[in-house]
């Protein structure tokens, strides 16, 4: 290479550098001007509600505090969440015990436990009362932050220093809380103590503990807890029966989910999506996609609609079997209802088809990968 050649190579890779470099830091100035421009929308979203809020109509309005919280907290915008939630005690509605385990709870569904146990520790100070309400609040708003250890604590603590008589619904949230952590023995354990200490388990404690028996392969035991529900005449809901289907499918109890579903029928509990879900996942696990694709057509016919799970547990069921038409209409099917499926799944059943030396169907899916 000539002296001549070899400086052209230099200049060109300079300008190469400075172009990539100059692209990149424009690049990140952009990314930068849409984070202030977001972080600007936001904070106007906090300054109008605090505005809104000198309307006690608004303030009634559960729905929009749920709203806006999430929206904070999807984008991490937690001191804002503090910023709209404290604000609220300015006003005389947080007297009112019902006003105030609203922010405890909007703390619990926006992860920020601490924020709501000071909610619920300073409601004497601002002149609420506190009663099992408020307990169940705190309580459940350690579930649902995920707090569950917390969950046992304040049961176990709490109560008799604050001299609150747990309820009921005390008890699911913190049966929920065992079972979420995997501690079915503590769970079955606290159910069994629930008549000596004067409660009656409803409903929902049964259906918090079928799904929790029946998903982790503890058949016997769900079937023991169904008895006893029957047994107590609490009438089991499309829930119960839903969690027992998985449950029969999970230990091979094909032909007995089967006849299940009969039952419910004969009981006027109507299938939904979930139940018609087990159905699916139960067949194709087992390799029995004629009764899958059975019970799929069932569904609309049914007046119900398929969820996104339904396609996920459906499409790759049938590209693995080879059934590329069945997987190309379910792919079809699933974008025409909206769901938007992860790219691998389109991506695979696309490749099977190039295969197969079916190029057009593999061109749409993906074009709608790329919708």
């Amino acid at each position: 290479m000539s002296a001549v050649n070899r400086r052209l190579g230099i200049f060109t890779k300079s300008f190469s550098a400075i172009a990539s470099t100059t692209k990149n830091d424009v690049t990140v100035k952009s990314l930068a001007t849409k984070a202030s421009s977001h972080e600007t929308q936001l904070q106007n979203l906090v300054d109008k509600f605090k505005t809104s809020c000198e309307s006690q109509r608004f303030r009634h309005n559960q729905s929009i505090y749920r709203r806006k919280v999430r929206r904070l907290a999807a984008a991490n915008k937690f001191s804002m969440i503090e910023d709209i939630l404290e604000h609220q005690k300015k006003y005389d509605d947080i007297r009112r015990e019902g006003f105030s385990i609203r922010l405890i709870g909007l703390y619990g569904e926006a992860g920020m436990f601490d924020h709501a146990h000071k909610v619920f520790d300073e409601l004497p100070e601002l002149n609420c009362d506190r009663t099992v309400k408020s307990l169940n609040a705190l309580l459940k708003a350690a579930l649902d932050a995920k707090k569950f250890d917390k969950v046992i604590e304040i049961f176990n603590e709490l109560p008799s220093r604050v001299s609150i008589e747990p309820d009921m619904i005390s008890y699911n949230i913190v049966i929920h809380a065992f079972c979420e952590m995997g501690s079915l023995d503590e769970a079955l354990s606290l159910f069994r103590k629930l008549e000596d200490n004067g409660q009656e388990p409803d409903l929902v404690t049964f259906n918090t503990l079928l799904n929790a028996l029946y998903m982790n392969n503890r058949f016997s035991e769900g079937e023991r807890i169904w008895a006893t529900m029957e047994s107590k005449n609490v009438v089991p809901d499309v829930r119960s029966y839903n969690s027992r289907l998985r449950g029969m499918f999970r230990d091979n109890r094909i032909s007995e989910a089967e006849k299940l579903v009969g039952e419910m029928e004969s009981n006027g509990i109507r299938s939904d999506v979930f139940s018609y879900n087990a159905l699916i996942k139960g067949f194709c696990d087992s390799g029995n996609l004629e009764e899958a694709k059975k019970w799929y057509g069932e569904i609309e016919k049914n007046k119900c609609t398929p969820n996104l799970a339904t396609y996920i547990i459906l499409i790759p069921a049938f590209r693995k079997a080879g059934d590329l038409d069945k997987a190309f209409e379910l792919c079809l099917d699933a974008n025409n209802h909206g769901f938007f499926l992860k790219r691998t799944v389109f991506k695979q059943v696309a490749e099977a088809l190039v295969e197969k030396g079916r190029t057009e169907e593999a061109s749409e899916l993906e074009n709608l990968v790329r919708a």
